[in-house]
């Protein structure tokens, strides 16, 4: 459909069923055909289907396909922004990944302007350089912004950056990267999955904050302390580690 034109094709189903989309999604991208796949049900937090369904390598393994912009919204707008940018890119796949829990809502004054280059400074540090910033994707997007409150309370400061899109972001000018992830600074990447890829983003010495296991069946609030998810955890962990 997407090769004859006219129409734009789209697909949607659990993300670890992209497992069985591989070789279709490998062929959109290599023959550079516009097809959006929107998938949901997207970590550990769908709770008591168990690790049989529950994605974890999953949103990595589509990254590593090239030519393929992977979307992980963290809230409506961003939501907004992936569809947008994926109507508008005609040479390759998008794919759409969403959560089956809630989201935040979008911070006040927010436009759609940063969500569609990729990545953007969600929350901007306060009283100088940044000690640290935080990136963060999808669902984490909240949890993020908790744990940057509860290092800003100890005296950090903390930048948020909020990266849906990290193919789209990495295409943006050199000067627009630079300005959102200065050089130089500390950082800190959570994401529920793998941590894999995201070494080029927190730098040598980073922390990459993650589920490199298996996922488990409980509900939700149970797994994210379980796999040290929440806000409290993280800032912890982080302060530790600074």
């Amino acid at each position: 459909m997407a090769g004859y034109g006219m129409f734009v094709p789209y697909t949607a189903t659990f993300l670890t069923f992209s497992d069985y989309m591989r070789p279709t999604i490998r062929l959109a991208a290599l023959s550079e055909l516009q097809v959006i796949h929107v998938f949901t049900h997207d970590s550990i937090f769908l709770g008591e289907d168990g690790p049989t369904h529950q994605s974890v390598e999953h949103v990595a393994a589509l990254r590593l396909i090239p030519n393929v912009d992977v979307w992980r919204p963290g809230n409506a707008l961003e939501c907004a922004a992936a569809w947008g940018c994926a109507l508008e890119r005609r040479h390759g796949p998008s794919e759409i990944i969403l959560s089956r829990q809630k989201v935040n809502d979008p911070p006040a004054g927010l436009t759609i302007d940063g969500p569609a280059r990729g990545g953007y400074v969600l929350i901007a540090e306060s009283g100088g350089a940044p000690d640290l910033i935080v990136m963060a994707t999808g669902s984490e997007l909240g949890v993020a912004m908790e744990s940057a409150a509860l290092l800003s309370k100890k005296g950090k400061r903390v930048r948020v950056v909020s990266l849906p899109c990290v193919e789209l972001f990495a295409r943006q000018p050199e000067d627009y990267r630079g300005k959102v992830l200065p050089k130089g600074s500390r950082r800190v990447s959570i994401e529920a999955g793998v941590t894999a890829g995201w070494h080029q983003w927190v730098g040598e010495g980073g922390l990459c904050i993650g589920i490199d296991t298996f996922g488990a069946s409980a509900p939700a609030p149970i797994l994210a302390e379980k796999f040290g998810l929440t806000a409290p955890l993280i800032a912890a962990r982080i302060e530790s580690w600074l």
